[in-house]
């Protein structure tokens, strides 16, 4: 299990490059749709759905990664112990149910330009809460960068 740490922890960090590119053109789209009053394309679905397997996986990589990670174990009153074990984890969750519900709410909407707004709107405030988490990192965990590979 020890052995599996580096790995998880290297796919981990480069794979929220994937998230934050596929949730950055899934909210520009989706704001040209929602202003534009533009249809609703089978590409803007499949870049959705795309943003939204990314983010779960992360979220699955995470969830490992929570489990094997030596910052999990630390005490709560520390600042980057807590960050890691508990704020962290809790507000990837919260991201990654908005960007379901927002894919799931433009599903059940048949008017195109309602389906932007779910994802602009939802897709949006997970993309805010991500970097916001991203912004607490490196200020909780010194030896982590805001765009570096750690």
């Amino acid at each position: 299990m020890e052995s599996l740490y580096p790995i998880l922890k290297s796919a981990h960090s480069g794979w929220r490059y994937l998230v934050l590119i596929l949730l950055v053109v899934a909210i520009l789209q989706a704001l040209g749709g929602w202003f534009g009053k533009k249809a609703y394309t089978e590409g803007n679905r499949k870049l959705n759905v795309f943003t939204l397997i990314s983010a779960h996986i992360q979220f699955l990589m995470g969830i490992g990664l929570y489990v094997l990670s030596p910052l999990t174990k630390g005490p709560t009153s520390e600042a980057l112990y807590r960050y890691w074990k508990m704020e962290h984890i809790a507000i990837m969750i919260a991201a990654v149910v908005l960007i379901t519900i927002g894919n799931t709410r433009s599903k059940k909407v048949a008017d195109a330009v309602a389906k932007h707004k779910a994802i602009a709107i939802f897709f949006g405030i997970a993309l805010i809460l991500i970097i916001a988490s991203i912004a607490m990192m490196v200020k909780n965990d010194p030896s982590k960068s805001f765009f570096g590979i750690s």
